[in-house]
């Protein structure tokens, strides 16, 4: 078998997957979007495409080689989450503010912030892979903010109410 990598194939897969992914989370926005307005049968097919959108973007990460042992994706997520709050945030922080654009800057302050406390998170599970130990998580509706247990008060990213915070199965 040839050798994928720096193929144009490899590349093809790797724009799929950025694609495919992309489009799950808009239809899954849409759909949200359709609920509030009372399309329901709209928000349910753009439901069915993002799930559909999902095995795509799935598939081409398997074909990619890019899902590994547990141990590995953690290292994986820490090396993902430390680039963004260190590297990516950062700069689109910078211009957001240098541009002016209030939206867009929170956006990216909220996500710089929280993916600190990833970073964090995915540390923690690697230090404790095979403890079974469960534990439950939080993620606020606003921010993104993730918590090990209920939250005992407003978010400490954002400052959202205690309840905005939803429990991930």
């Amino acid at each position: 078998m040839a050798e994928m990598k720096g193929s144009k194939t490899e590349k093809d897969l790797k724009e799929a997957f950025a694609g495919e992914s992309q489009a799950n989370r808009t239809y899954l926005a849409f759909a949200q979007k359709a609920d509030q307005e009372g399309f329901t049968q709209a928000a349910k097919l753009f439901r069915a495409a993002a799930a559909a959108e999902t095995i795509h973007a799935h598939a081409h990460l398997r074909a990619l080689g890019g899902i590994r042992s547990t141990k590995e994706n953690l290292k994986e997520a820490i090396g993902g989450e430390t680039h963004e709050f260190m590297e990516m945030y950062p700069g689109m922080i910078k211009d957001a503010q240098a541009e002016g654009f209030e939206v867009a800057l929170k956006s990216f302050t909220f996500a710089n912030a929280v993916e600190k406390v990833h970073a964090k998170l995915y540390q923690q599970a690697l230090d404790n892979l095979g403890s079974n130990e469960i534990v439950d998580y939080y993620v606020c509706k606003v921010c993104g903010n993730t918590l090990e247990g209920e939250p005992d008060g407003p978010c400490t990213v954002c400052g959202a109410v205690k309840n905005a915070f939803f429990k991930v199965d």
